[in-house]
């Protein structure tokens, strides 16, 4: 499944969030939106499953804009991953991975028998995670659950808002293997919000930069490295900063 970002806006109270921006994003790839805090990355996230719409142009999904799709229908078609998981606390993680296939209306064998096949591939053993709920589970165990869940009802795209953010570097590193595992064996169709230019560079097929809510670049890591454009210098001065380090 296909995303087309034309000329789109996004204001509120007065101010701008987004500028303009257009770029597609292709079927398979994992689009890495980077930036610096209140740069638009999220914003953009957010324009892609119709939370909210763009003030001018528009967004296309499957070469339908976001505003002429039934918003739920558009919304239970995309995997949506935010930090700790997003889970539901009241619900244990099996009723958490099961429940926009719920949603769907499949029967409870079918849900059972997906919720098991996540819980696995992303290594949560049903039989020791399925009946907990989320404050048993550590915060690199809740992100794998998120996963699952978005997973379940097979969307053809992933949206990823800094899932990783908030766990210690150890289970980051840990979680962006998992995540490339996934990658390879799924071809989902993925959009991820970092402004860690490491993760990016990790993650991405190709990288999307926004400074001030406009698209600075877009290419690959590759192209991203030798880019010639201020707020590509800074970042790429942290990377070697951080190379440095080590």
């Amino acid at each position: 499944m296909t995303v087309e970002f034309r000329g789109a806006h996004y204001e509120i109270g007065g101010r701008t969030i987004l500028n303009g921006i257009s770029f597609s994003i292709e079927s398979g790839e994992t689009l890495v939106l980077l930036g610096r805090s209140g740069s638009g990355k999220t914003t953009a996230l957010r324009l892609i499953n119709g939370m909210i719409y763009p003030t001018r142009g528009e967004i296309r999904v499957e070469g339908k804009a976001t505003t002429e799709w039934d918003g739920v229908r558009l919304r239970r078609g995309i995997g949506y991953v935010i930090q700790e998981g997003g889970l539901l606390p009241h619900l244990s993680v099996e009723r958490n991975v099961g429940l926009v296939p719920r949603l769907e209306g499949w029967s409870e064998d079918k849900i059972s028998a997906r919720v098991r096949e996540m819980l696995q591939l992303v290594s949560l053993p049903p039989a020791d995670f399925a009946t907990r709920k989320p404050n048993q589970l550590s915060g690199g165990q809740r992100q794998r659950a998120g996963v699952a869940r978005a997973l379940a009802a097979d969307p053809k795209i992933l949206l990823f808002d800094e899932p990783f953010g908030a766990l210690d570097p150890v289970t980051r590193l840990d979680l962006q293997r998992e995540f490339l595992r996934l990658r390879a064996d799924l071809g989902k169709t993925s959009v991820f919000v970092t402004h860690d230019v490491t993760e990016a560079v990790k993650l991405a097929t190709r990288i999307a930069l926004l400074d001030k809510g406009s698209l600075a670049f877009l290419g690959s890591p590759a192209e991203f490295r030798s880019s010639q454009h201020p707020e590509a210098r800074a970042f790429l001065d942290v990377l070697t900063s951080n190379s440095t380090a080590l």
